[in-house]
This record gives C-alpha cells, structure tokens and sequence, in this order.
C-alpha cells in the first residue's frame, strides 16, 4: 500500500471514529476544544505510526487509547496546578483538592476505571450536552453534526442552506456559550433532560440524513453515518418510551434506512426511489420501522415533523411496486408536514407529490411560483424537479437545461453524475 493509500484509509477510519473519541474525550476533560484538540493529537499519531507499522486490527480502540492516555495527562496537569494554587492561597487547606476530586479534575483511580464506559453512551450524552437550552436551535445543531456526525462546515452549511462563515462562526459561538454558562458535561435527567429530546431528535435526524444522502464527496451514501443515527434514535427511544415523536423519528429512519442497498447500483451509481428494486429493500427494517410508527401512533399529543415524515415513508414501504404509491395521501400528509413545520424544501417536496398525483401541468406553476425562495437559489434539487417536469410534458431542450443546472449544483460527486445523465437522456423523439 502507497503513502497515498495509507492516508486516505487512515483519513476515513477518522471520519468515521473520530465522533467516538471526541465524545470519551468529552466526558474526560470536560472541555469541548481540548476534546477536539487531543483527538487530533490521536490521528496525528496514527498518521505517524501507522504507515510504518500497519492499521491495526482495531484502530478506533488504538486512536481512543492514545487520546484517553493524552487527556489523562492534561488530567493530572490541572490537578497539579490546582493543588499548587491552593496551598499558595492557604497552606495545609485541602478544599481546592476536594473540590477537585467532586468535580473530576483530580484523576482518582476509581476515576481512572470509571473512563471505560460504553461508547454509545458517550455519544447520547454529548448530544445532550450540545444541546443544552443556552443555545439556539441552530447552534446546537450545528455543534452537534460538528462533533458527533463528525461534518465538515461545508456539509453542515448545505444541510443548513447557509454560507460557510456563518456555520463557522455559529460553532465557535455555541462552544463559547457552554464554556461561559458551565455546562456540566453529563447526561442530564428529568425536565431538564426532557426539554432537550427535541434538539437531540433534530440532530440524529441531520445525522441520518447525511448518511442516506450525502452532501458532498464520491459516495452518494454514508452507511456508517446512517447506522450511527439509528443506533441513537433507538436508544433515545428506550430513554423516553412515552415520546410520541422520538418513536416517529425512528420509524422515519428505519423505513429509509430500509431502502439503503437498492439506491446504490453495481458500480456505486445513484438510483432515485421510483427506479429502485423494491425486492432489495430491507424487510426487517420496514417491520421496525411500521411497529415504531404505530407505537407513535398510540401515544397521546399533538402529530409532529416526524410523525408525517414516517407515515409518507410507511406509503412508499407498503407499495410492492412504484406505481402502487398513494401519492393522493402523500400529498395529505405533505400538507400537514408543511403546517407543522414549513419549510420550502418541505413545500417543494409536496409539488413533487402533486405532479405524481395530479400530473405534471398542476405542478409546474406552483413550482414557478417557489422558485423565487431565496433559500431555493443554489439548491440544486429546485432545477432537477423543473426538469423532470417539463420532459414529462414534452419539453425536452428544456429539461435537458434544467437537468445540467441541476448538476452544476450538486455537490455530491455521484449525484452529479446522474443529473448529466439524465440530461444526456433528453434527446428528441
């Protein structure tokens, strides 16, 4: 294996394990940057070590080793400093080191033992504490797919249709604001915990969704990103078993999840839903998914953002064929999804419904009439609906524009991929 190769393996071992070291790292030195920074210690060690040496069988245990050994040291480093603070404050008074000991700063051994917990939980608490209710709903958001879906500011700026800057800026303000109201770095319980299901919801989703459909790279679809996502959603359910929408959020991700090995082709190229082989759709995550909505369904309170999401994902995993779809209750659902959380991406979604219900000529001046959201303007999924639409109804030069506008947009390598091609496709009778 070349230099090259070596580090590109090592950079997707990262992308995928680094979340888990950063969120063990967390709950160590309770600090969100040093967290960051010692975990990038890790990989720079591991991108010394392991072209000499080898990857090892198990590199997420060897990076989240070598950063627990590092942080145990910034440890006892604190410690130290604190204990020589207070003995030069007031000799012999060993309430500094105390209160060091309560708080975790003085790495007891009994401290030391306490660090091997699971993972999984290292990652639910981090969400919790990212979303803590001194931040904004967007902040939280944005800290969270930063730490634990471990995207770049460009993904999580597509995922948020904003610029680049503004997430940048957003994360560095979202760390600052925990720091200055001192957050405690653990799971938090009752109301407090409670309060705080909404955001974590909205985040594993943004997870979720990363992975089904990926913003940018060479891989249309991220599966660690989405296994990730439905791991959490599935423990989250099991921590409030009486939440409608975290049970509709599951079901959400299990029944998209279902469709993962039919939206590849052999060679990796991107295959849209109505082009799917519905055989290979996993049938045990359809049966989870539709026992979870119906679980949602009995719980009391009012239907959610994921509530209608799910039951539009249960219409697509009941149809045996694409043409069974009930796209006239699809479009219902559409519109309750859009008077519960509106959205133009949410309202460009319903057009699309209505042009498979009601034909292409309804849905094309509604889409005209959207196309004026300026946070439609470089989404490239806006020009890849007017295109279908319009080869639908004959007009193929300009579908065949739309089609390589759409392209021109996308980011995803292999979503561009399938936008050239169908622009290749619109060739006259």
């Amino acid at each position: 294996m070349t230099n090259g190769d070596n580090t590109r393996s090592i950079e997707t071992i990262w992308r995928i394990e680094s979340p888990r070291v950063i969120a063990g790292l967390v709950r160590i030195v309770r600090d969100l940057d040093t967290a960051e920074d010692l975990a990038q210690d890790a990989l720079v060690a591991a991108l010394e070590e392991w072209p000499r040496t080898g990857i090892p069988p198990n590199p997420g245990a060897w990076l989240m080793l070598t950063a627990k050994r590092r942080a145990i040291d910034v440890v006892r480093r604190r410690a130290l400093v604190e204990r020589k603070h207070d003995q030069l404050v007031t000799e012999g008074d060993a309430s500094g080191v105390a209160s060091g000991i309560a708080s975790g700063i003085v790495p007891t051994p009994e401290y030391e033992a306490s660090l091997d917990t699971d993972v999984q939980d290292d990652l639910l608490r981090l969400m919790f504490i990212a979303c803590h209710p001194a931040l904004t709903t967007d902040a939280r958001t944005a800290l969270t797919l930063r730490l634990i879906a471990g995207l770049t500011t460009e993904e999580i700026a597509r995922a948020f249709l904003a610029s680049e800057p503004t997430i940048a800026q957003r994360i560095v303000r979202a760390k600052r604001t925990l720091s200055s109201a001192g957050a405690a770095f653990e799971m938090p319980r009752g109301a407090e915990r409670d309060a705080r299901v909404s955001s974590v919801c909205d985040v594993i989703y943004f997870v979720f969704n990363e992975g089904y459909s990926a913003t940018s790279g060479d891989n249309w679809v991220r599966p660690e990103l989405c296994e990730d996502a439905l791991r959490l959603g599935r423990m989250l359910a099991e921590l409030t078993p009486g939440d409608s929408e975290v049970h509709s959020l599951s079901a959400l991700m299990e029944l998209q999840a279902s469709r993962l090995a039919a939206r590849l082709g052999p060679s990796g190229e991107a295959i849209l839903l109505l082009d799917q082989d519905r055989r290979r759709w996993d049938r045990l995550l359809i049966r989870r998914g539709l026992a979870a909505l119906a679980r949602a369904e009995q719980l009391p309170g009012e239907r959610g953002a994921y509530f209608y999401q799910a039951a539009i994902a249960a219409c697509h995993a009941r149809a045996e064929r694409a043409e069974d779809t009930d796209w006239h209750r699809i479009v219902s659902l559409y519109e309750g999804l859009g008077r519960v959380s509106p959205s133009p991406v949410i309202e460009l979604n319903r057009i699309v419904a209505i042009s498979m219900a009601s034909g292409p000529e309804t849905a094309l001046p509604l889409l005209d009439a959207l196309s004026e959201h300026p946070a439609l303007r470089d989404y490239h999924y806006l020009p890849s609906v007017r295109a279908d639409l319009r080869l639908k109804l004959g007009q193929v030069d300009a579908a065949r524009a739309e089609f390589e506008r759409a392209a021109s947009l996308a980011k995803n390598a292999r979503e561009r991929e399938l936008l050239m091609a169908r622009a290749r496709a619109c060739v006259r009778p």
